[in-house]
C-alpha cells in the first residue's frame, strides 16, 4: 500500500493559560480543537505557543491542553527552547509528528550572525551600532516515513511586519510620534525577517550538500506572500539566481495549486493574504497530491476604527500539503544535475552537435 502523508502548518495566534485572559484557553480549546482534528495531519508545524511558568520551570501546558483527545497528544514533540533549556515566554515553535523524529535541532546566528545597525532617528542619539537579533530560532526535524525514507521538516516563524522599537518616537504601544520613526522600525523589522530568511535558505543548501535528492518542506508562518524578498530568499528560483545548475534546489510552494481567490491565510483590511506556506523540494514534489487552506472562518482582526474584539480562533488559516509515496521508491541520479535537461550546454555538447548535423 502506498504510503500517505498530510503536513500542515498553522499558527496558534498566542496560545496562552494566563489568569484573567479573555478569551480564556478554554474557549479558545473549544473552537481550534476540532481545528486541529479536521487536519487529519500527520506532522504538524505550530507557532506562536507560549509558555507557562510553574516550579521554576517553563511548560507548554497550555498546547498540552488543546492536544488532549486528539490524535496529536500521542504524537512525537519537539519545541523551541532557551539557552537555559525552558521554553521561550512566548511564540514558540512545536514539531508534531506520527513518524519517529530521527534527530532535531533549532538555529538562530549558527549560519548567518546578527547584523549590526546604527539607528538614525534614535532619541537619544546611538553613538555606535548594535547587533540587530531575531527572536525566534528555527525549528528543524528528520523525520522517517518508510522504513527506507526519510524527509526533513523545517518550521519557521519570521518576524512580523510590525515596527520594532525606537527610542522616543512612540507615543503608546500603537501609536507613533513620527513617521521617520515608524520607517526606521518597520526597517529593522524587515531586517530581521530577511535575516532568518537567509538563514533558513542557508540550512536548505546545507541539507542539500548532504543529499542532493532530499527531501525537504519548510512550513510556518513567513509575515510575507510569495512575491516578497523573505519568500524569494528561500526558494532560490532560477529567475533570480540566474544559475540553471541550482534548478534541482529550488524549494516550490504548495498552494499555487489552489484557486487564486480562495488563496489567503490572513485577512488584514479586508483583504486576504497568503503568510503561510509549506515549500518543498523537487523531489519532495514528485509525490505532491494537493493543498488546503481552511480558511472558511478566519476573522479580520486589524480593525482600527472600533473597540478590538478577540476572537477564541487564531487570525491565521491553516494549510495543509498531500503526499503519497509509493511501494517502490524512485531511484533519483545521483548527481545534482538532474537527467532532465537542467544543464548548460558545454564545448563538447555543442561540437557533437555540430557533427550530428
Amino acid at each position: 500500500m502506498p504510503t500517505k502523508l498530510r503536513i500542515a502548518t498553522f499558527n496558534l495566534w498566542n496560545l496562552d493559560d494566563r489568569p484573567g485572559q479573555k478569551p480564556s484557553l478554554e474557549e479558545r480549546i473549544a473552537v481550534m480543537r476540532p481545528q486541529l482534528v479536521r487536519l487529519n495531519a500527520d506532522i504538524v508545524c505550530l507557532q506562536e505557543i507560549n509558555g507557562q511558568h510553574e516550579h521554576h520551570q517553563c511548560r507548554p501546558r497550555a498546547l498540552n491542553r488543546l492536544l488532549e483527545g486528539t490524535p496529536y497528544a500521542g504524537y512525537q514533540k519537539i519545541i523551541t527552547t532557551s539557552d537555559d533549556g525552558n521554553l521561550y515566554d512566548e511564540r514558540n515553535l512545536a514539531i508534531l509528528s506520527r513518524f519517529e523524529i530521527l534527530e532535531h535541532h533549532q538555529y538562530m546566528h549558527e549560519y548567518a550572525p546578527a547584523p549590526k545597525y546604527q539607528k538614525v532617528t534614535a532619541k537619544p542619539k546611538e553613538n555606535e551600532a548594535r547587533e540587530i537579533s531575531w527572536e525566534r530560532p528555527i525549528l528543524y526535524a528528520k523525520i522517517r516515513i518508510t522504513s527506507d525514507l526519510a524527509m526533513h521538516v523545517i518550521n519557521l516563524h519570521l518576524k512580523s511586519r510590525r515596527p520594532s522599537s525606537i527610542a522616543g518616537h512612540r507615543l503608546d504601544e500603537r501609536t507613533w510620534k513620527t513617521a521617520s520613526g515608524w520607517a526606521e522600525g518597520f526597517f529593522i523589522s524587515s531586517l530581521k525577517r530577511l535575516g532568518q530568511a537567509l538563514e533558513t535558505r542557508m540550512l536548505i543548501d546545507q541539507l542539500f550538500d548532504a543529499n542532493a535528492n532530499g527531501l525537504i518542506a519548510v512550513c510556518g508562518d513567513f509575515n510575507a506572500d510569495l512575491e516578497e524578498v523573505p519568500l524569494e530568499a528561500i526558494k532560490g528560483e532560477v529567475e533570480n539566481t540566474g544559475n540553471t545548475d541550482l534548478a534541482p534546489r529550488v524549494m516550490i510552494p504548495c498552494e499555487r495549486n489552489i484557486p487564486e481567490p480562495a488563496r489567503f491565510s490572513l485577512l488584514h483590511n479586508g483583504q486576504g493574504k497568503m503568510l503561510d506556506h509549506i515549500l518543498v523540494s523537487r523531489t519532495l514534489l514528485a509525490y505532491f497530491r494537493g493543498s488546503e487552506i481552511h480558511n472558511e472562518m478566519l476573522h479580520d482582526m486589524s480593525v482600527n476604527d472600533t473597540p478590538r474584539i478577540f476572537y477564541p480562533e487564531s487570525d491565521h488559516a491553516p494549510v495543509i500539503a498531500r503526499f503519497e509515496f509509493p511501494d517502490v521508491q524512485i531511484r533519483w541520479p545521483s548527481t545534482t544535475r538532474p537527467s532532465w535537461g537542467y544543464r548548460r550546454p558545454t564545448k563538447a555538447d555543442r561540437r557533437r552537435t555540430r557533427r550530428d548535423r
